[in-house]
């Protein structure tokens, strides 16, 4: 682990907190009156996802893609495997995909492309964190909490080898 370095906190328990409220407040907004599923890249939008749709006001359904493509790296290796697929019959729904972070955009464009065959009513795509300065392929989030510099995070759900999931806030090292 990297117990040696400082951390550096970019986002608070609160601010991170009040930037999924306004979140929640703008996709219930969007969604009323729809079928929505709301599709959660595990591992790491476990956390957002739980405290998003808390937020939500409208009827939701939760389901969960597992994808690979990082392993223990800390870049994205540009392949994206889906580990384990929707369980849900998406066909005519409105689906929302929630992931923790929007990196390279490798992983949300493949799975975009993946659900289309599914024939859902529409795809959106929700990130806590945009990083814009790293995107590798042409998409972006229909939802953003926090847009980032070229800093490698963790905490909030986001990972470093298998640690840092569970730390409330997200920070960096220095």
């Amino acid at each position: 682990m990297e117990g040696h370095k400082r951390q550096k906190t970019l986002f608070t328990r609160e601010e991170i907190t009040a930037k999924v409220e306004e979140m929640g407040i703008e996709i219930s907004k969007d969604y009323e009156g729809k079928d929505l599923v709301v599709l959660s890249l595990l591992r790491g939008s476990f956390i957002f996802t739980a405290d998003l749709v808390r937020e939500l006001t409208v009827p939701v359904e939760v389901d969960f893609m597992t994808t690979s493509s990082y392993g223990n790296n800390e870049e994205s290796s540009g392949l994206v495997e889906i580990v384990h697929d929707v369980r849900t019959d998406i066909k005519g729904k409105d689906v929302l995909v929630v992931d923790d972070i929007m990196d390279s955009g490798y992983t949300l464009k493949h799975v975009v492309n993946h659900l289309k065959d599914k024939s859902p009513n529409s795809i959106k795509v929700a990130v806590l964190l945009d990083k814009p300065s790293r995107r590798q392929v042409d998409i972006v989030p229909d939802y953003t909490g926090f847009t980032i510099p070229d800093v490698f995070i963790v905490g909030y759900g986001l990972n470093y080898g298998d640690f840092y999931r569970n730390i409330p806030y997200i920070f960096t090292f220095e």
